[in-house]
């Protein structure tokens, strides 16, 4: 298996850990894109384009995309602070206030920082949504109204895995005037930055082929020579999972059966907390961005301005999830650097996709970094392919500056 791209000088182990992915962890097709000081400095792709990988299949090429799951709401999240930035937001009021049919069942004093903090106590939905209801653009958020919250709002946070996207997509439509978070992305965010990067992938992309179909992996054999160590997850989080009736089973079931994700109609959908579809450097890209000017034909185009940025990593929760049954640290709409999704350091922001994806930013070490697969694995906050390529990063700066 060859794999191709560039890597610049210094960013070497990037490269080798890459690599290592796939003799060691398993990995099938994938590609990863970093960003220092908004240049380029890697920018890697290898495998097959469909998980299946079976003879005949296309490789990776430079441009392929794919689902990026929950990485998806690192980037929704941008949209509500950038309204916020501009005055048509705002975090402290009520959520309906803009929306008034949500202030049903309790829901009053919901907050529009809760939404994105995770502590909106709607994680789950008593009735899950069949996967037709579930890609509408209107049952979506009318089921959300129509729940009850299972803890107080604001006084506890949760991961809101599936609900997350339905809040927040309403939320933009009340403020935009009926445009919602994937047509905002494209118009204000993508499109600008030329990004390959969609939430709701465009007729034409899907004739082109764009996308490369995901699917389960099987994890790599304990015995293997290089594969290292297996992750063990706690005995609590286990039974979280196998429980029906705990909120970590529920939130992860608010659409029962979950689609297709290969499906041209689940993709062309726009639901900002699952089913983005990017390429690496779509991601990073989107990821320098927001800490600073990105080099190319898009120079001088920064999203966050220093305010902006400071908002979204500055910690709102933190503590064991009600949901996930783990430490997690969230800003607004982002996780932060933590020991259930580790970034580069301290101030890292960003956001995995359950399975393996991941996109963060570390403003004080001025790195970006876009990681998609097509191979997904149990791993929901910390895929050890991902970390890999983190660690790599992180020795690569120690070496000194490129």
């Amino acid at each position: 298996m060859s794999l191709h791209g560039t890597v610049a000088e210094g960013f070497e182990p990037v490269r080798d850990a890459f690599a290592r992915n796939f003799t060691a962890l398993g990995e099938r097709g994938a590609a990863v894109a970093v960003y220092r000081d908004g240049r380029k400095v890697v920018d890697l792709w290898g495998g097959t384009r469909d998980v299946d990988g079976t003879p005949g299949t296309e490789p990776w090429r430079r441009g392929t995309a794919q689902v990026v799951r929950s990485a998806t709401k690192g980037v929704a999240a941008a949209v509500p602070l950038l309204l916020h930035r501009r005055g048509e937001l705002d975090l402290d009021a009520p959520v309906g206030e803009y929306w008034p049919e949500f202030k049903a069942h309790g829901k009053e004093r919901v907050l529009v920082r809760h939404v994105l903090n995770h502590r909106a106590g709607l994680p789950v939905l008593d009735r899950p949504l069949s996967p037709e209801d579930a890609l509408d653009p209107l049952r979506g958020p009318a089921a959300v109204a129509a729940q009850s919250p299972v803890w107080e709002p604001g006084t506890d946070h949760g991961y809101h895995a599936l609900t997350y996207g339905w809040l927040l997509d309403e939320l933009v439509r009340r403020v935009s005037g009926g445009r919602g978070a994937g047509q905002w992305i494209a118009d204000e965010i993508a499109g600008p930055l030329g990004l390959d990067l969609w939430v709701g992938l465009p007729a034409a992309e899907e004739e082109a082929d764009r996308a490369g179909r995901v699917g389960r992996l099987a994890e790599p054999e304990p015995s293997r020579p290089g594969s290292g160590p297996r992750l063990r997850p706690k005995r609590s989080v286990t039974e979280a999972y196998e429980n029906p009736e705990s909120l970590t089973r529920r939130a992860f079931a608010a659409i029962t059966p979950f689609p297709d994700q290969n499906d041209p109609v689940y993709r062309a959908a726009a639901l900002p907390a699952a089913n983005g579809i990017a390429t690496a450097d779509g991601l990073a890209r989107f990821y320098a961005a927001l800490i600073g000017e990105v080099d190319g034909v898009t120079r001088g185009v920064r999203l966050f301005d220093r305010a902006t940025m400071e908002l979204a990593r500055a910690e709102e929760s933190a503590g064991p999830d009600r949901v996930l049954v783990v430490g997690t640290r969230f800003g607004l709409g982002y996780m932060l650097h933590g020991s259930a999704s580790p970034f580069l350091g301290p101030g890292s922001f960003g956001h995995p996709g359950r399975g393996g994806s991941l996109g963060f930013a570390d403003p004080e070490a001025g790195i970006a970094l876009g990681y998609v697969t097509n191979g997904f694995r149990k791993t929901v906050t910390a895929d050890p392919r991902a970390q890999a390529l983190v660690r790599a990063v992180r020795a690569s700066l120690a070496q000194g500056p490129s």
